[in-house]
């Protein structure tokens, strides 16, 4: 199981991609768990984070959080602009399970 984070900047446009990953993940048979939500709030998240994706619009926070969450074990990385608009769920998976070298 991957534990997946999207963090853009209100959490709404993550959440369509969540639903997209989600449904790539059942057609690769591949178990993950995928939240959204905006960046402020991630900070006081405390469940588990396998792989941290950052929206496109956010991308300067990018080595902020690298620095603070990789330390720890998390891998982060900022989700490509073309995939993130095209809202393509397959490939930001793929993203996120690359990162960890699953799948």
């Amino acid at each position: 199981m991957v534990n997946i984070t999207l963090v853009c900047a209100g959490g709404m446009s993550t959440s369509m991609l969540m639903q997209k990953m989600k449904e790539a993940a059942k057609a690769k048979g591949v178990e993950i768990d995928v939240r959204a939500m905006a960046e402020s709030a991630f900070a006081s998240y405390d469940g588990q984070t396998d792989v941290l994706l950052i929206g496109p619009q956010l991308s300067f926070v990018y080595e902020k959080l690298r620095d603070q969450y990789e330390p720890q074990g998390m891998r982060v990385a900022v989700i490509d602009m073309i995939d993130y608009g095209m809202m393509n769920g397959s490939k930001i998976l793929d993203l996120a399970l690359d990162l960890m070298e699953v799948g």
